[in-house]
């Protein structure tokens, strides 16, 4: 945070390798993704390919993993560079969450050597994009009710079904895919020039514009014995990489709020208004201090929960906590900063409505709210109220 919105001392829970490597995620948003953002949003285009390598080059892509040419930073360093991407845009930090905290997680976690060799550098690299397949048309909050499904054939795997709002689909090189077989629900690291693999991309979105979201279709996908990923059996292994990309999503959703905080900060002290800049006035005082206050917590929550991470002892509920508080309070202090700048708040000259749009999609995927408000439920009475 800049210093006048870090009301209560952030950056002094924070290690100098902390503050270095939000440093260098905040230069490379201001630099090259401020200065294109609302052409990419209107457009519903970006450069992926490019920007993954400039990332990758930076280390941000899987880098709070271990070895293959990961950068292996502290969950609290990854938390940070999720904030300061999302402050430009949620759908890069979507890009970075996807291939680093979801598809390279799912091969660093649960594959075998060889997949880990085989993709692992490259994605870290940028050279190579990833996405991750489990949700479907008509199955996302309940992932155990997925269509998709895989059957033995001799030696190979056959991979018929389809997958759902999946980011860096259509352009991705590979793709981590689950689906049912006889043995429970399993993953597969599927090579996207596979015959029988397509991914149209989704558009008309009024939200996560300058991001790719596509489907993906597997019709008769024929992959090696070598494809499935040993160490996950059951959900346990999608839902290990889900908790994974919440956690990020905790600080990024801090990102996107500060940005529009900011804005708004700048804006009133120099709109004019009944002959005083806005800021003068109690009722906008009041406004920008509740939502500072929010902001703060916020932030000290990502901070603690990043430092369970790093003990080893964060939990599944805990998650939650962050994801459902953080993305919620991100998105009423969008439609809130939207008021103090009026008319001008939906002009795409601000960032503040496309902050608000993407938050939309942040506030349901990885779990919405109500699937949250439950794992945080049966955490307090003992009892699951899911069916």
């Amino acid at each position: 945070m800049g210093a006048s919105l870090d009301l209560v001392d952030v950056d002094s829970l924070l290690s100098a390798e902390e503050v270095d490597v939000r440093g260098a995620a905040r230069r490379f948003a201001d630099e090259r993704l401020r200065p294109s953002l609302p052409e990419w949003f209107e457009a519903g285009a970006i450069p992926a390919r490019e920007l993954a390598k400039e990332l990758g080059a930076l280390g941000f892509l899987g880098m709070h993993l271990t070895g293959y040419g990961c950068a292996g930073l502290g969950p609290v360093a990854y938390g940070l560079a999720c904030l300061e991407i999302e402050a430009a845009d949620s759908g890069m930090r979507s890009l970075v969450s996807v291939q680093g905290s979801l598809a390279m997680y799912a091969i660093w976690k649960y594959g075998s050597e060889e997949q880990k060799a085989e993709w692992l550098p490259r994605m870290s690299a940028g050279e190579a994009i990833g996405c991750f397949g489990l949700t479907e048309p008509d199955f996302g909050s309940n992932p155990a009710g997925m269509r998709t499904n895989a059957r033995r054939d001799g030696a190979d795997w056959i991979l018929n079904g389809s997958k759902m709002w999946i980011t860096n689909g259509s352009i991705a090189d590979v793709a981590v895919v689950w689906a049912r077989t006889d043995d429970g629900v399993r993953g597969f690291v599927v090579p996207t020039s596979t015959p029988g693999f397509s991914a149209p991309e989704i558009k008309q979105k009024m939200s996560l514009r300058a991001s790719v979201t596509s489907e993906l279709v597997l019709d008769d996908v024929r992959l090696p014995e070598s494809a499935m990923l040993p160490e996950a059996r059951g959900l346990s292994g999608p839902l290990g990489c889900l908790n994974e990309a919440r956690f990020g999503i905790i600080f990024g959703a801090m990102g996107a709020a500060r940005d529009c905080l900011e804005t708004a900060i700048a804006y009133a002290g120099e709109r004019i208004v009944f002959d005083k800049p806005l800021t003068a006035y109690q009722l906008t005082q009041a406004k920008l201090a509740d939502m500072a206050v929010e902001l703060n917590k916020g932030i000290l929550l990502a901070v603690h929960l990043g430092r369970l991470k790093e003990k080893g002892t964060l939990r599944p509920e805990q998650v939650s906590v962050g994801k459902l508080n953080n993305v919620r309070e991100a998105i009423a202090i969008a439609r809130e900063c939207r008021t103090i700048l009026a008319a001008n708040g939906i002009s795409g000259e601000y960032p503040i409505m496309r902050h608000a749009n993407n938050l939309e999609s942040v506030l349901t995927y990885e779990g919405t709210s109500e699937v949250h408000q439950l794992v945080i439920g049966q955490a307090l009475t003992g009892q699951s109220a899911f069916r």
